[in-house]
């Protein structure tokens, strides 16, 4: 019976907390599996998928970077994504289009902040994974420790398959507990010399392996039956049952080792290739076109369907990085794009190697690949077959939090600085740049502090343009306090001919169901007796989303609502579609007006890591910050405070933290919402 080549096939991404080890591991994939011959260091500057000089030279994942190895007659397309906030979408729109994951966590640290949000994000996509706890061989180690905030954080049902031979510096390999066997790594050897559980570990990997095998038989059936039969399960019923627990979410296997030692990284491969699916194993595809909802199976032959999930605008060509789900893409085939509803040309396919591509023939399902020749599609494009149109779900877009004014120092560099800037947005769509109607400076806002400096950073490198940027800024939103009910806003306008005529009632009130960070906002319609017929009550609607955008105390864009329309008039001749949106506009404008409203600032989590005698003085900072701390922890000799602090008030915070704690002092910040400004502080 032949095999379908689909199953040696794993998309993966690797996902953590910045500086778990995510490069490492990668950099260690690439090495084991004979892709690279050298291993790539981080604080060299020499990995493979860190290849962009920012990265090198601030140490940390920026961009997410796409590679292909093989293992074990499988096929591995990897996507090293970044461990930093402010650059969470190039994470989601890696998750869009991974059928697996493996989340890598530090051995002492456990869980952190980061770690939480990556682990949501593949929640979201419902992507399987597989956990793999690094640096073992770090001092404060403790796999028990790591799993247990795992499970107290995470809340997923872990499944450890593997105990660690040996503590911190001493760590020198695992014992395998489906099958019962060591594997030990030797100082300076490549790989793993496998032999019999040692006499001291007995009893410990027996209890270890009894604890696996009842975890797993409580959640699976067919190893439920077994172990009742026979009160064990055989290797290959605790490995079959694991893939399938891994695959449908319920359980998550546990490994450990330390990847910058290379210790552990084969039998992480081994589990891959196991546990997690292939494209097959994932459901198919799902798409609409003309309003229908369609599936496209991970088939060669069946019509082409692939989502663009990143693009690099370089000055030399675009290269658009496509998952194919279905069909076969060709070199010279001309793809539908489905949102743009135009031809494009492939002009090249390449197989990527993070900045080193392989050219190929051709890309079919399941693949994960580069295409050179597109001229208009963009991070969430559908390209399908021209005879077949599907149109993807596009992964969604974070709304910037933080903004900069940058202009270039020589006016005749304005016209490139702004080519320079559309094609940034281009290739990161959690950049927007707009123009301020007041200052008339160009705005560039983005997702953190650092992303923004990124940002600038390239413009100047790569395009050899010296930019003003000013103090950054935050985005604040407004929302209704306390509203109005019975608002009466009458639009009426004669200049001869046919005129406007709209009459509304409107009620305005918080919307209690919303935290202020997204579109809070609800419209609906009280009025009985077709007094406002349906079309004009879509216009009023229209309109008052139209008002949203700017705000009475600021001009700030409005969230948390909920708006009635309870009465209106509508005339024989004059009244509109047009006029009825234009009632909703200025009617919600001045009800907004009539009512008490709060100012609300973005706030983020901060988790802060401080030596012990450091840990006064951070108070009182993020105390003089308006922070509000809400845990204390001590891990590893190290003091771990998690406060919640106004964005705004961060500005800086790096360089004050460092300076307070001799530099020894880290700490990162997730976003959490929006809350209200305090009276004082927005009268400044």
């Amino acid at each position: 019976m032949r095999t379908d080549p689909l199953t040696t096939v794993r998309n993966l991404g690797i996902l953590a907390h910045v500086d778990a080890g995510k490069t490492t591991v990668t950099e260690r994939i690439l090495y084991t599996t004979g892709t690279t011959h050298k291993r790539g260091e981080v604080h060299d500057g020499t990995t493979v998928t860190d290849f962009d000089p920012q990265e090198r030279d601030r140490g940390i994942t920026i961009f997410a970077a796409a590679v292909s190895c093989a293992w074990a007659g499988h096929r591995i397309n990897l996507i090293d994504t970044p461990g930093h906030v402010d650059f969470a979408d190039e994470v989601e729109r890696s998750l869009r289009v991974l059928d697996g994951a493996v989340a890598v966590f530090d051995a002492v640290a456990g869980v952190e902040p980061q770690s939480e949000s990556v682990w949501r994000q593949a929640d979201r996509h419902g992507v399987p994974r597989i956990a793999f706890v690094n640096k073992m061989d770090r001092a404060g180690a403790d796999l028990d420790t790591a799993v247990a905030s795992i499970r107290e954080r995470l809340h997923p049902v872990p499944l450890v398959v593997q105990l660690p031979i040996g503590t911190e510096d001493g760590f020198t390999g695992v014992v395998d507990l489906p099958r019962m066997r060591a594997l030990v790594w030797a100082d300076g050897a490549d790989g793993a010399e496998e032999g019999p559980v040692p006499e001291a570990l007995r009893e410990e990997a027996a209890r270890r392996r009894r604890l696996l095998e009842e975890a797993v038989a409580e959640r699976h059936p067919a190893a439920l039956e077994e172990f009742c039969d026979r009160e064990t399960l055989t290797a290959a019923t605790l490995t079959d049952a694991l893939r399938d627990l891994t695959r449908t979410g319920d359980g998550v296997v546990v490994l450990c080792g330390s990847a910058y030692r290379n210790r552990g990284v084969e039998p992480l491969l081994d589990a891959v290739v196991a546990y997690l699916p292939s494209p097959l194993d994932v459901p198919a595809v799902r798409g609409t076109h003309d309003g229908t909802e369609q599936e496209r199976p991970a088939d060669p032959a069946a019509p082409m369907a692939a989502l663009a999930f990143k693009v690099n605008a370089t000055p030399t060509g675009r290269l658009t990085y496509l998952r194919v789900y279905s069909g076969t893409i060709e070199k010279g085939d001309t793809v539908w794009d489905a949102g743009t509803r135009r031809g494009e040309r492939v002009g090249r396919i390449l197989r990527v190697r993070a900045d080193r591509h392989d050219p190929l023939e051709r890309a079919v399902a399941g693949d994960i690949v580069a295409v050179v020749g597109l001229k208009s599609a963009r991070a969430g494009s559908t390209l399908c077959a021209p005879g077949a149109p599907l149109l993807l779900e596009p992964p969604g877009v974070p709304e910037p939090v933080v903004h900069v004014a940058v202009e270039a120092r020589r006016a005749t560099d304005t016209d490139r600085l702004a080519s320079a800037l559309a094609r940034l947005t281009e290739e990161d769509p959690s950049l927007a740049v707009r123009t301020d109607p007041e200052t008339g400076q160009t705005v560039l806002s983005g997702m953190g502090e650092l992303h923004l400096e990124v940002a600038v950073e390239r413009v100047r490198r790569e395009h050899g343009l010296e930019v003003a940027v000013g103090r950054p800024g935050v985005a604040y939103r407004e929302t209704v306090g306390e509203g109005v009910t019975g608002f009466v806003h009458r639009h009426v306008k004669q200049d001869g001919g046919a005129g406007q005529f709209a009459h509304v009632v409107l009620d305005v009130e918080p919307w209690e169901r919303d935290t202020g960070g997204g579109d809070g906002f609800v419209f609906r319609s009280t009025v009985v007796g077709g007094r406002v017929p349906q079309e004009y009550v879509r216009a009023v609607e229209a309109g008052c989303r139209d008002a949203l955008a700017e705000g009475p105390l600021g001009g700030h864009p409005v969230t948390g609502l909920r708006v009635t329309l309870t009465d209106g008039q509508t005339h024989v001749k004059d009244s509109s579609d047009t006029a009825f949106r234009t009632a909703g506009r200025f009617g919600l404008r001045d009800a907004l007006r009539a009512s008490e409203m709060v100012l609300l600032e973005p706030v983020v989590e901060v988790t802060v890591t401080v030596p012990e005698d450091g840990l006064g003085g951070v108070l009182g900072d993020l105390a003089a910050r308006r922070g509000r701390v809400t845990g204390s922890d001590t891990r590893g000799g190290a003091a771990v405070v998690t406060a919640t602090v106004p964005l705004a008030e961060l500005f800086g915070y790096a360089t004050r933290l460092r300076s307070r704690t001799q530099g020894r002092g880290t700490f990162t910040a997730r976003p959490t919402g929006y809350a209200p400004v305090p009276a004082a502080t927005a009268a400044r």
